[in-house]
């Protein structure tokens, strides 16, 4: 399939080339779910400024195209090449909690999922080019999805956003899928 050269300012988001297929695939996940989500639950938006549920809304899109942009070959061998990058990413996904803050519900939820997952990714990401690496991540995840239901009170919409924002961060974006980063450095997987 033909790839289309990606501007630099969307790099961090698709990678340097990236398909049509895949970029319309992202985009149409983020986007229908995004709004199943607010169809759904649209209380979760009751009683704030537009300005608030927008920025909300575009954050939680975010958070949905992004957990399937990390899996794209593109998106992971471009931030396996780039470790200083990885690093920041993870550190600055503070999404959850700002989307608890602007729908002003589940924020202790959400920072209870923000701490593991980012916990979560700094560990996997310690891993890149070590054997272990998918193994552990895919231990992490399977433990945080199996406890994220059991949180006492946690509204359905905030655990569907938080679902995606731990395998977006801790397995989609902290695995290096591809073996980009132990190709780059010469290690054997």
């Amino acid at each position: 399939m033909k790839q289309i050269r990606i501007p630099s300012y969307l790099h961090d988001v698709f990678g340097e080339k990236q398909t049509f297929g895949s970029i319309l695939a992202i985009l149409l996940f983020g986007g229908i779910l995004t709004a199943a989500l607010y169809w759904v639950f649209p209380e979760m938006t009751n009683n704030l400024p537009v300005w608030r549920s927008t920025v909300a809304l575009l954050l939680i899109f975010d958070i949905f195209s992004g957990c399937i942009a990390n899996f794209s070959a593109s998106t992971s061998n471009f931030y396996a090449a780039r470790k200083t990058n990885r690093i920041v990413f993870i550190a600055i996904h503070f999404h959850i909690v700002l989307v608890a803050l602007l729908l002003h519900c589940g924020i202790w939820h959400s920072l209870a999922i923000w701490a593991y997952t980012i916990i979560g990714a700094f560990i996997v990401n310690a891993l890149i080019g070590k054997r272990s690496q998918l193994f552990v991540a895919g231990l992490l995840l399977s433990a945080g999805l199996g406890s994220m239901p059991m949180l006492p009170g946690i509204p359905p919409y905030v655990l569907i956003i938080g679902l995606l924002f731990m395998l977006k961060v801790l397995f989609s974006f902290a695995v290096d899928h591809y073996g980009k980063a132990q190709h780059d450095s010469g290690e054997a997987a």
